[in-house]
């Protein structure tokens, strides 16, 4: 039996998020997903979530009605799997703290903008980061608020020619965690979707995604 799929998507268009969908529908699709694609968080309140083994938000910066929340927190604590990248899962609702809860992490910064650093795997045994190696990756290296009991795979450190004093700081970038029932997966890697072109990053995403899935 297919494995079912929501994607809702919004906010911010900066950080494409109607191309990123189609892409992570692809991805989904060929690992034998039926995947739903709705723009807004709408579609939260309206649908039966309990029927979905995994949903992927791609917002950023934008607000989530309290009915279209708790709908959402209670199906990935209620077992939905939660898999998603960058800001348009790591800065999504920044008001919502019970969602920042729920992903395990929050962005603050990006220092440099676009600028070219290292993704370091610290979990080089994990099915999802198996046979991918440390790398350089070029993008907004996001600086965030973290929780504590993640299970980091992979993490990336600050240089210190942006801002000297976060000099040697060592920040996760790929992470899963539990959230009640359901399994939570996030990248901070994908700013925009032609990212999904750079092997690592799209392997990373679509393997914590297939996780993820109930």
């Amino acid at each position: 039996m297919a494995k079912n799929a929501l994607i809702f998507w919004g906010g911010w268009d900066g950080h494409t998020p109607d191309k990123s969908a189609e892409v992570v529908r692809g991805l989904l699709t060929a690992h034998g997903f039926d995947v739903a694609v709705h723009e807004s968080t709408a579609a939260l309140a309206q649908k039966d979530l309990s029927v979905f083994d995994l949903i992927v938000p791609m917002v950023t910066m934008s607000k989530i009605e309290k009915e279209e929340l708790n709908a959402l927190t209670a199906a990935i604590a209620g077992g939905v799997g939660l898999a998603g990248f960058h800001g348009t899962m790591g800065d999504s609702f920044r008001n919502e703290t019970e969602y920042q809860f729920m992903v395990g992490g929050q962005w603050v910064s990006h220092p440099g903008n676009i600028i070219d650093y290292r993704v370091n795997i610290t979990r080089t045994e994990d099915p999802i980061m198996t046979g991918i190696g440390d790398f350089d990756y070029r993008s907004e290296q996001y600086y965030m608020h973290v929780d504590p009991s993640n299970e980091v795979l992979a993490t990336t450190t600050f240089s210190g020619d942006h801002l000297d004093f976060i000099k040697g700081i060592v920040m996760p970038v790929v992470w899963k965690k539990r959230y009640g029932k359901g399994r939570v997966f996030y990248s901070s890697l994908g700013h925009r979707f032609e990212e999904f072109d750079v092997p690592q990053m799209r392997t990373i995403f679509e393997r914590g995604a297939v996780w993820a899935a109930r």
